[in-house]
């Protein structure tokens, strides 16, 4: 296919959210695409009719978008600035699996005809049996092929089977291995071998009349005209089938790439089912603390069979985990793309760090650095199969965070504004409302730089969501900064509200020069600006003072000061 205009695909299945494995298969495919002015597709797999949803697969694509991983062909998707991705400008839709069934029976017709495939009727308890009985004789299980079946003719007995098919009569349909060797030619891997008989005649229409995974993404590659199959190497057991299929069909073979997986930094592999593990671990510290699995499961809404399940490892529901997380506290660890999203981390960091996850451009910096930081145009440019290595790669979360920490700081305060309010519009929508347009450049100055994520910069400004007459005080802080020395911090509190009160306008450089001038009469700006933390936030903790008191505005600001002076010289 070396002669054909490069296209590559991502094909992700819309039963759940973006797992960043997939995002990292899906950037990397673009950036193949674009370094080699070709063309990048999205294709949604749902032939999985009760696992798939219209719902995950708008979320997918919404994710993708995020990332500014935006594909050239498939489903389209309008944007908030009014373009639309996606697309079938090359005529190869529709890129919904379930919307192509017709193409897949009349590729299966061929098979039949041609003595490649052939309609079984067993039904699965027989199946079933025929397993159990081979792993008691300790063997492995080989579907058996009927005798009647000759591969390459369409005789009399393969005929009989399809009158019985087209009759109605429940069946799938299952195609005939090679009898040869299989071989397989990998970019990243080498060559890879399957012998002659290690597979077994495998079904490839469902008795619902949906194909399998393997046929219909055989079928979907040549008819869309892929030429690049680049996914992770946990998909290599599935390849060989994909060439026999290919070569049953008269079907060129695309170029192979699989990439290495990711893990997490304890080498087990990192997946949905660690939200299961962390939330199960942490409900049965509770359990062996004394909490009942009945007022557990009455606290998360549901049956306590089912949470015992959950508890005894029999099912990894990530519904109950969710759940688990929301009654207890409980912070479970990021997986998916929205995940990250929702924690408060930049699109472009989170493309350079999966750029390095199985990839590295081979520079280095001017300090003779390995170069680690780059943008998706940087990708795009210099980004090739030959750089993939084979080792599976480790999701370093440490280094995740301090990428995002260095995008955020190297933001101009402008834009770290803006998008952190875009941030909170759709994560804390509270504290948007909370402050006043015109005084968040205010806020945002103030969080910036402790904020690792948007959302601490959310965590910073926790102050600012505080109901005025209701928050509490830390004991310790009140004792220690406001009734200590016979109320020193309390007086302080008193002089600092008369000058407050006159300040116009109530803005942060007027507040810096009141602070100043109370911090040289007062022995330094420690003395005074922790009694008027623990007055405002209720702890001796909070963003710079001037800011602080402005996001609240002079009315807010005064009324705690008054409530806290009340409450502490009681």
């Amino acid at each position: 296919m070396s002669d054909s205009p490069v296209v590559t695909r991502f094909a992700p299945s819309p039963t759940g959210h973006l797992h960043v494995g997939g995002a990292r298969s899906a950037l990397f495919c673009w950036a193949y695409a674009k370094n080699r002015a070709g063309r990048f597709m999205l294709r949604i797999e749902d032939t999985d009719a009760a696992r798939s949803s219209d719902d995950s697969a708008r979320g997918i694509m919404e994710d993708l978008a995020w990332l500014g991983i935006e594909w050239d062909d498939g489903p389209a998707l309008p944007l908030s600035d009014g373009r639309i991705v996606g697309g079938d400008g090359r005529g190869v839709g529709p890129f919904f699996q379930a919307r192509r069934v017709p193409l897949y029976d009349r590729c299966a017709e061929q098979l039949v005809k041609s003595g490649r495939a052939y309609p079984a009727f067993e039904s699965s308890d027989v199946i079933d049996g025929q397993r159990r009985e081979a792993v008691a004789a300790k063997r492995t299980y080989r579907y058996p092929r009927p005798a009647e079946i000759e591969p390459g003719r369409f005789n009399d007995g393969l005929k009989a089977r399809w009158d019985r098919a087209l009759a109605g009569e429940s069946h799938v349909l299952r195609f005939v291995v090679p009898s040869h060797e299989i071989i397989v030619q990998d970019q990243v891997l080498g060559e890879v071998k399957i012998a002659a008989g290690e597979l077994d005649d495998f079904v490839i229409r469902k008795a619902d009349g949906f194909p399998t995974y393997h046929f219909a993404v055989v079928v979907d590659d040549e008819t869309m005209g892929v030429t690049h199959v680049m996914r992770a190497q946990e998909h290599l057991a599935n390849t060989p089938r994909h060439v026999a299929l290919q070569q049953a069909l008269g079907f060129r073979t695309p170029a192979y790439a699989h990439m290495p997986l990711i893990m997490n930094m304890d080498n087990s592999k990192m997946s949905k089912r660690d939200k299961a593990k962390v939330a199960r671990a942490k409900l049965q510290e509770r359990v062996a603390q004394g909490l009942t699995t009945q007022d557990a499961a009455a606290a998360l809404g549901i049956p306590q069979a089912e949470l015992a399940a959950f508890l005894a490892k029999e099912n990894d529901s990530l519904a109950v985990a969710e759940k688990i997380a929301r009654v207890y506290d409980v912070p479970l660890p990021e997986i998916e793309v929205c995940d990250f999203r929702a924690a408060g981390y930049l699109p472009e960091a989170m493309c350079n760090f999966l750029g390095l996850l199985g990839w590295n451009p081979g520079m280095k910096t001017a300090d003779g650095k390995d170069l680690e930081k780059f943008d998706l145009a940087f990708l795009r440019q210099h980004f090739s199969i030959e750089r993939i290595g084979r080792t599976n790669s480790k999701f370093d979360r440490v280094k995740l965070l301090s990428f995002n920490a260095d995008a955020i700081g190297a933001l101009p305060d402008t834009e770290f504004a803006a998008r952190w309010r875009g941030w909170c519009e759709e994560f804390e929508p509270t504290l948007a409302r909370a402050v006043p347009s015109d005084r968040w450049a205010w806020l945002a100055r103030a969080v910036k730089a402790r904020a690792r994520t948007f959302r601490d910069g959310a965590k910073a400004a926790s102050f600012a969501v505080l109901d005025d007459a209701t928050y509490p005080f830390d004991p310790a802080a009140v004792a220690k900064h406001l009734r200590a020395s016979d109320g020193a911090g309390l007086r302080l509190l008193a002089d600092a509200r008369t000058r407050l009160a006159a300040a116009e306008p109530f803005e942060p450089e007027v507040l810096h020069g009141i602070l100043e001038q109370m911090s040289q009469q007062h022995g330094g700006m420690g003395p005074v600006a922790q009694p008027i933390r623990v007055a405002i936030a209720g702890t001796a903790v909070s963003p710079p003072l001037p800011e602080t008191l402005a996001v609240l505005g002079k009315s807010r600001a005064l009324a705690r000061l008054d409530r806290c002076i009340g409450l502490a010289s009681t």
